[in-house]
C-alpha cells in the first residue's frame, strides 16, 4: 500500500553527521488528492497506521519531524493529531512559561511578549520529570519572524567539549543549580512569569511544598512569592536510545533570559557547587547554538514533533499575529 506521507526537502534543512535535520513529510500525491475530499479523519487514520513504521523512525533518526500541508487547521484538529500519535500526556507542573489550556491536551506555547526572544532549552530540563516528546502547531502564522529554531543536542555537546573541555568536565561532575523567584500570580510580561499557584497547580502553600519536594525542589517563601531552588541536577545526560551524550540543560536560557522584576539571570543558574558560570563560555555556547540551528518559517497547519531527548528549541521575536500551540508528552 502506498504511504500517505512523502519525504520533502526545505532550503533550511541541514545535513548533520549524514542525517537530514529535521525530517519533513508532506502528503503523497494520492493522499493530497484524497485530502481535499476526506480531510482530517483520513490524515489521523494515516498517522495511526503509519506511526510505528514510517513516522517514528524519522523522529528517531532525525530528532525532529515537521508535518506540512496536512488538513489539521484548528486547535481541535491538533489535539486529535497529538492523540493519534498515542503518547501519554505530561501535565505541565514545574515549568516556567506562562501558558493557557486551549482544548484537551493542547496549550498555548510560551506567551511572553513578541519582541522577546526565548533562548535555546530542552523543555523542562530544570526539573526531573520532563517530556520526552513535544508537539508544536501553527494555528496562526506570524506576520514575520517567530520561527522556532531547533538544534541537535548531541552535536552541541560535541562542539562544547572540543572547545571548552575543562568547563564541560566540571559541568559533568557538578551539574547545575537553577534558582527562580516566583510571584503568586502569573506575569504575562515575563518569559518566566508563571506564578507559584499555576506552577504547582494549587493555592495552598503546603500542597505547593509537597509538589515541589516531588520535583526535588526547595522552596523559600518571601512576602509576595517564593524562591525555588532546583539541583544540583545533571547538565549533560546520556541518551540511552541513541547511545550518546546530550547537552540537556537550560543553562544559556537561564543565564541570558531568566530576567524580570524578580529575577537576575546571572544568579538564576550556577555550577552545582554554587560557583558562578563563566560569562564568556555561556556567550560562546549561545553562538554555537545559533550556528548549528535550523529555523523553518511557520506555515498555517504545520505540526512539528520534537524528541526532547535529542533537540533543543527556542523562539525568535516576531511581528504579530502569531499563535503557536503546544502539547507535552511523557
Amino acid at each position: 500500500m502506498a504511504s500517505f506521507f512523502q519525504d520533502a526537502r526545505l532550503p533550511q534543512q541541514r545535513v548533520v553527521e549524514g542525517v537530514v535535520f529535521p525530517a519533513v513529510v508532506v502528503p503523497s500525491a494520492p493522499a493530497s488528492a484524497a485530502a481535499t475530499g476526506a480531510g482530517v479523519d483520513e490524515f489521523l487514520a494515516a498517522v495511526r497506521s503509519e506511526r510505528a513504521t514510517r513516522l517514528e523512525p524519522l523522529v528517531r533518526d532525525a530528532g525532529a519531524l515537521l508535518l506540512r500541508g496536512f488538513p489539521a487547521r484548528t486547535a481541535a484538529d491538533f489535539d486529535r493529531a497529538v492523540d493519534a500519535f498515542g503518547y501519554e500526556e505530561l501535565p505541565y507542573v514545574g515549568g516556567a512559561a506562562p501558558r493557557t489550556n486551549v482544548v484537551g491536551r493542547v496549550f498555548t506555547a510560551n506567551e511572553s511578549p513578541p519582541d522577546q526572544k526565548i533562548p535555546f532549552h530542552h523543555e523542562m530540563a530544570q526539573v526531573p520529570t520532563f517530556p520526552s516528546k513535544l508537539f508544536f502547531f501553527c494555528e496562526v502564522e506570524p506576520k514575520s519572524g517567530g520561527e522556532t529554531p531547533i538544534v541537535l543536542s548531541h552535536y552541541v555537546y560535541k562542539r562544547m567539549k572540543e572547545k571548552f573541555p575543562e568547563f564541560v568536565e566540571k559541568l559533568e561532575k557538578d551539574g547545575l543549580i537553577y534558582t527562580r523567584v516566583l510571584g503568586e500570580g502569573d506575569d504575562p510580561s515575563s518569559p518566566i512569569g508563571r506564578g507559584w499557584q499555576s506552577t504547582f497547580l494549587t493555592k495552598d502553600k503546603a500542597v505547593a511544598e509537597e509538589r515541589a519536594a516531588k520535583l526535588g525542589m526547595k522552596l523559600e517563601w518571601t512576602d509576595d512569592g517564593v524562591k525555588t531552588i532546583m539541583g544540583p541536577i545533571p547538565a549533560v545526560k546520556w541518551d540511552e536510545s541513541r547511545g550518546r551524550k546530550i547537552w540537556f540543560n537550560s543553562m544559556v536560557a537561564a543565564y541570558t533570559g531568566w530576567k524580570d522584576a524578580r529575577n537576575d539571570p546571572v544568579k538564576a543558574v550556577t555550577f552545582g557547587d554554587g560557583t558562578p558560570l563563566p560569562a564568556d563560555v555561556i556567550d560562546e555556547c549561545g553562538k554555537i547554538l545559533e550556528e548549528e540551528c535550523v529555523a523553518v518559517p511557520w506555515q498555517h497547519g504545520d505540526i512539528l514533533l520534537i524528541d526532547n531527548w535529542a533537540v533543543l528549541h527556542s523562539r525568535r521575536s516576531f511581528e504579530p499575529p502569531r499563535r503557536i500551540l503546544a502539547s507535552l508528552c511523557k
